[in-house]
């Protein structure tokens, strides 16, 4: 019997052929989303041979955004991002506004239209968040300070290129593309209007309704015990609320799905939920890839090879100098300077989303999506590279730059204590390690009971709003002997590590039993296997994270200060 099965043929080939080069990209020690794009390179219509349905494969790719912008909301946390607001905000707007006016700049010079120019420029200018939290994840840098603020710095790039996915198409008449029903400027400033009324009325849908809603309904759904009811309650709601979302607001799936993520971390099982729909966004984020590999023409390479190094060298010199500039400037280190620069190297899904819709608007040419593809492809493929020479560029900056040392070596005002600090912060006092969830109930603990304490923070802005609120705080990380120099450790009688840095904790303790062997030192730990190894190694009293971890660590610390006294 004769079937039409291009839709099995598709998801066979994409799989397949991505399975095979994903593998052979990380035995090259490069990310595999490189071997992603090239499976779609091998079946897609600018290659000899076998061509997939380029039809069904965007419409498998619309899921493969839904899923991935459902995961960014899953994982987005307003208050991860006013951690690190006053480097990440002002930090990725201007990095992104430079790199767009260097896209447009070349894009001048290659005769194209100024509109044309600006969404070229755009598409260049946002990194792609999955390639950067897989980086720093493969370095242990996630939870890192260095980490946090490369992360955020994305979150409100992710969230910029979300506003412009949204106003894109109302102004795509003034742009040079293809105008709304009706062009005249009236038409397309009412269009813009009718869009963002149809945005607010969304959001404010899902941030009234949807945060109570989902929440409520995944409580009854876990409560059934079934397994496989959680988990389509979770697909259904990314895809539902996106479909949705597209249907009744004019508002795009990305968005929509984004949202929904948002609210679904409302939960309690928002954990679960994103564990049990990784699989199946891992899955359809390749099949992503693999469309946006189709799309790619490789003769640019060999034809336009000038244009693809302009775009490599804006990509992975021009965003990287800018973001490397501004960190600088805001006063943070060499190291977190150069930590931001490879973070921001490369380009990925939003710049593909924002290149497609683009081409859909009539903004962007065949010739403009291929140029974006190929700058993804090299940058992607050489940012491990970035990352690997971090330290050694540090390094050999250090040693021939006077400029760069001075720049190392200038006093950050929030890594003392003031001079005007009271004395019972300097003496028999506890030091207190990370002020995250765990550290502020501890910290509040002691205050309720007037035990005099100092804070050693990485965070910066934290420390600074610590120190308005007259807390006393040192700005840095205490693996360092001279943050906890700067808290007054010598004189302290006790070192609780709160903060979530189990690589670092015997530094601290070493540092801490150097110079001040009589200290009593108390230990946050995530796992059974880390307690157990630190009570062995004789560290300090040690707590595991459990739901009373901060009450546990308060009480014991309360209880030793008051058989002191």
């Amino acid at each position: 019997m004769d079937h039409n099965i291009s839709l099995i043929t598709t998801l066979a080939a994409g799989f397949g052929i991505a399975l095979i080069l994903g593998f052979v990209a990380e035995r090259l020690k490069i990310p595999a989303l490189v071997g992603y794009l090239a499976a779609g390179i091998l079946i897609g219509p600018s290659t000899p041979g076998f061509v997939a349905d380029i039809e069904i494969a965007s419409q498998l790719s619309e899921i493969g955004v839904m899923l991935l912008m459902f995961g960014v909301g899953l994982h987005f946390s307003l208050s991860d991002l006013n951690a690190v607001k006053r480097i990440a905000i002002p930090g990725a707007v201007v990095q992104m506004l430079c790199a767009t006016l260097l896209g447009m700049a070349v894009a001048w010079g290659w005769g194209w239209s100024w509109g044309h120019g600006l969404l070229f420029g755009l598409s260049l200018s946002c990194a792609s968040t999955v390639v950067l939290l897989k980086a720093l994840e493969a370095r242990g840098l996630l939870d890192s300070m260095n980490g946090r603020i490369a992360v955020g710095w994305l979150v409100v790039e992710d969230l910029a290129t979300v506003m412009v996915l949204v106003l894109l198409p109302p102004l795509a008449g003034m742009l040079g593309g293809e105008a709304p029903a009706g062009a005249g400027n009236q038409a397309i400033w009412m269009a813009i209007a009718k869009t963002l009324l149809e945005v607010c009325a969304f959001i404010g849908l899902m941030m009234i309704v949807g945060r109570k809603l989902i929440p409520w309904l995944l409580w009854h759904i876990a409560a059934t015990g079934s397994r496989e009811l959680f988990t389509l309650s979770v697909v259904a709601a990314a895809i539902g609320i996106a479909y949705g979302a597209a249907m009744l607001f004019s508002v795009s799936f990305a968005l929509g799905a984004f949202f929904a993520g948002m609210v679904m971390r409302e939960s309690e099982f928002s954990h679960r939920a994103a564990e049990e729909s990784l699989p199946l966004r891992d899955a359809f984020s390749v099949l992503f890839f693999v469309s946006v590999g189709m799309l790619f023409q490789p003769a640019i390479l060999v034809d336009q090879p000038l244009q693809v190094l302009g775009v490599v060298a804006i990509i992975m010199i021009g965003k990287s100098l800018a973001a490397m500039a501004l960190v600088l400037a805001l006063r943070y280190p060499l190291n977190t300077a150069l930590t931001v620069a490879a973070s921001l190297a490369q380009i990925g899904e939003f710049s593909f989303i924002l290149a497609g819709l683009g081409q859909a608007l009539g903004l962007m040419s065949s010739e403009g999506m291929s140029l974006v593809l190929a700058g993804a492809l090299v940058s992607i493929a050489l940012n491990p590279l970035m990352f690997s020479v971090i330290e050694p560029l540090r390094r050999w900056v250090l040693d021939k730059s006077a400029v760069a040392r001075e720049l190392e070596q200038r006093g950050d005002p929030f890594a003392e204590l003031p001079m005007s600090t009271e004395r019972k912060y300097l003496e028999k006092q506890v030091v207190l390690v990370g002020y995250g969830r765990v550290g502020e109930r501890i910290a509040a603990a002691l205050t309720a009971q007037n035990i005099p304490f100092v804070i050693a923070e990485q965070n910066r802005e934290l420390v600074e709003d610590l120190r308005e609120k007259g807390i006393a705080a040192v700005s840095g990380d205490a693996a360092e002997p001279s943050v906890l120099i700067q808290a007054h450790i010598a004189d302290a009688a006790m070192l609780v590590i709160a903060s979530p840095d189990p690589i670092h904790v015997r530094q601290m303790v070493d540092t801490a039993r150097t110079l001040n062997p009589d200290i009593e030192i108390v230990i946050r730990t995530h796992s059974e296997a880390e307690s157990g190894l630190l009570r062995k190694d004789g560290l300090g009293t040690v707590f595991h994270a459990e739901e009373e971890l901060a009450k546990g660590m308060a009480s014991h610390v309360i209880a030793r200060f008051a058989n002191q006294t």
